[in-house]
Formats: C-alpha cells, sequence, structure tokens
C-alpha cells in the first residue's frame, strides 16, 4: 500500500519536472512569466480579502462600528 508520504514525494517530484521542462521552454522569459503568475495570485487574494471585509462591515454596520 501506497502512504500519503510517498504519494506527496512523488507529487512534488512531478511539480519540480513540470517546473523544470516549464524553465527550459520560456528560456529568458522566465522571470517575466513568474512575476505575471505571482502578481496575478496576489491580485486574487486581495480582492477576496477585500470582499471579505466587506461583508464583514455590511453584516455588522447594523450593530456595531468597526
Amino acid at each position: 500500500m501506497i502512504t500519503a508520504h510517498l504519494l506527496r514525494m512523488i507529487g512534488l517530484g512531478i511539480a519540480v519536472v513540470v517546473a523544470l521542462i516549464f524553465a527550459v521552454l520560456v528560456g529568458d522569459l522566465g522571470p517575466w512569466y513568474f512575476a505575471w503568475v505571482i502578481g496575478t495570485v496576489m491580485i486574487i487574494l486581495i480582492a477576496g480579502a477585500g470582499t471579505i471585509m466587506l461583508d464583514t462591515q455590511q453584516q455588522l454596520s447594523g450593530s456595531e462600528e468597526i
């Protein structure tokens, strides 16, 4: 039976191989793609956090001030 630890190691190994192949294919454009992906993820996370804060403010506006 394959344990969870072994499955995790296999998954990480596959991720490393995919990342290396991607790095070889993009060449000098690698840093630009990396910044684009990180920036996109940060924008999504910040927008989600803002939405959660707005919902919380709207729920508490009837009873309390934030």
